[in-house]
């Protein structure tokens, strides 16, 4: 039966070249003559590797683990249309868009080689692959805001459509997607054999009317192994972890040579005790990685109050001992800067209950999606309740002003803090890795647990 093997969204794998030949040897280690590879977006960026090179590190992990087929998710567009542009036509993989448009409205990337639908021949079957990304892209990502992004079901519809009706016959439809929550959308409308997801960072392996829907998580923690089945049954996954795995020698030290050309190993401070930023306790609540870049933040701009939304922090290795820049750059891969914006007491308490994200659709339902500095949150979970809102030690004064130093990225994204928009903003930083650099510098990196963010469940 054909197989295919989907990995996404390992961002910030090429950090650490021991990670990535992990994972690369775990995909060759399950690859065949009965499989195919594929990955459904966010491989190039972002990462400390992905700033020195560009994205182009993804073409090394591509040629190492005999990828054919990627889509795009809303970081590949990190580093502008036309870099992006230049990898498709330079990787050794055929890229699969249905929705993305270019500047000029046309389908993005079509002369580059871009192509909204594809089939291969795996394992003796004829499978059509469609791709489609987030159409909030061009709001996650500013960088990607002179495209456009066409409604995806209806893209991946018509192009469900012309694959069936170009090719002989069709034994297997998927699609590679790039939308998180919404490939529940795409499973309902299409009539396809598995929907390969990434963008939300948790990992998935269920059924939607019929539809399988499979998500390997984030940074590369598993690989999928997809099997497509045949007239006596549907498609499976498994997901594999890359412990254990030979690493990829060739592919360490591709990606080590492209970090030692960095310079980035400097120590800029040190911590006695590590400081762990895995998806479960950036999205936890009040954690030490978020309050020192809170602080960060806010000492950058004198500020009334940080602001660090959790999906801005990448997950990786602990930091230990001695901390170079390169840790903080991994942390917060972006160059964007940090922000000072003005808001009312008003939209300050709105602000605080959007950490929560009771109305926004974005993560999973549990997930904790900010933290702050100079400020306390007390929340209720049961009843979906701001309990307490203080800044300096008193309660938010709903008549008063306050600014907040936060990232540019929530000016322009309605995902996660859709009360902070581009007219809040009375000032702006350095980058927001440089400011976390200079922070470390002056005071250190020794967070604690302050109380500053509380979360109940109705107990008093």
């Amino acid at each position: 039966m054909p197989r295919l093997l989907h990995y996404s969204d390992i961002e910030n794998v090429f950090d650490v070249p021991e990670r990535a030949a992990r994972l690369a040897g775990r995909i060759r280690a399950l690859d065949g003559p009965d499989a195919a590879v594929v990955a459904t977006g966010d491989t190039t960026a972002p990462g400390v590797l992905s700033l020195v090179a560009r994205g182009r590190q993804a073409i090394d992990f591509y040629a190492a683990t005999d990828t054919v087929l990627d889509t795009f998710g809303n970081h590949e567009f990190d580093y502008g249309p036309d870099a992006l542009r230049e990898l498709v036509a330079d990787a050794p993989v055929e890229f699969v868009s249905a929705n993305v448009r270019g500047e000029d409205d046309a389908p993005f990337g079509r002369q580059d080689g871009v192509v909204p639908w594809t089939t291969r021949i795996v394992d003796g079957a004829t499978v059509g692959f469609i791709g489609v990304t987030d159409p909030a892209t061009d709001s996650l990502n500013p960088m990607a805001a002179p495209l456009s992004f066409d409604d995806p079901v209806a893209a991946a519809r018509e192009a469900c459509d012309a694959v069936t009706a170009a090719a002989t016959s069709v034994d297997h439809l998927v699609v590679l997607s790039h939308l998180g929550g919404g490939d529940d959308d795409l499973a309902r409308e299409l009539d396809v054999d598995a929907i390969l997801g990434g963008h939300v960072h948790s990992r998935r392996n269920e059924r939607i009317d019929g539809t399988l829907l499979v998500r390997p998580g984030v940074n590369g923690e598993a690989v999928a192994e997809v099997d497509l089945g045949g007239p006596d049954g549907p498609a499976t996954a498994t997901l594999h972890e890359p412990d254990g795995a030979t690493p990829h020698d060739a592919l360490r030290a591709a990606l080590a040579e492209r970090m030692s050309a960095a310079d980035l190993d400097a120590v800029v401070a040190r911590v006695d005790e590590p400081v762990v930023r895995t998806s479960e306790v950036v999205h936890g609540g009040e954690c030490r990685v978020g309050n020192v870049v809170a602080d960060a933040f806010r000492w950058a701009l004198d500020a009334d109050v940080g602001l660090s939304n959790a999906g801005g922090l990448r997950q990786g290795d602990p930091w230990k001992d001695g901390v170079t820049k390169a840790d903080l750059i991994s942390l917060i891969p972006f160059e964007e800067p940090v922000v000072l914006a003005s808001v009312t007491g008003a939209e300050l308490r709105r602000v605080f209950r959007e950490m929560a994200a009771p109305d926004i659709d974005f993560g999973e339902a549990d997930w904790w999606h900010g933290h702050v500095s100079n400020a306390r949150v007390v929340w209720d979970a049961a009843a979906e309740r701001l309990v307490e809102a203080t800044v300096d030690g008193d309660p938010v004064d709903p008549e008063a002003r306050y600014t907040v130093a936060t990232s540019e990225y929530l000016l322009h994204s309605d995902h996660e803090f859709p009360t902070l928009s581009e007219r809040h903003r009375v000032g702006e930083g350095d980058i927001q890795y440089e400011v976390l650099a200079a922070f470390a510098r002056e005071h250190g990196i020794d967070p604690q647990i302050e109380g500053r963010i509380r979360i109940t469940r109705g107990e008093s």
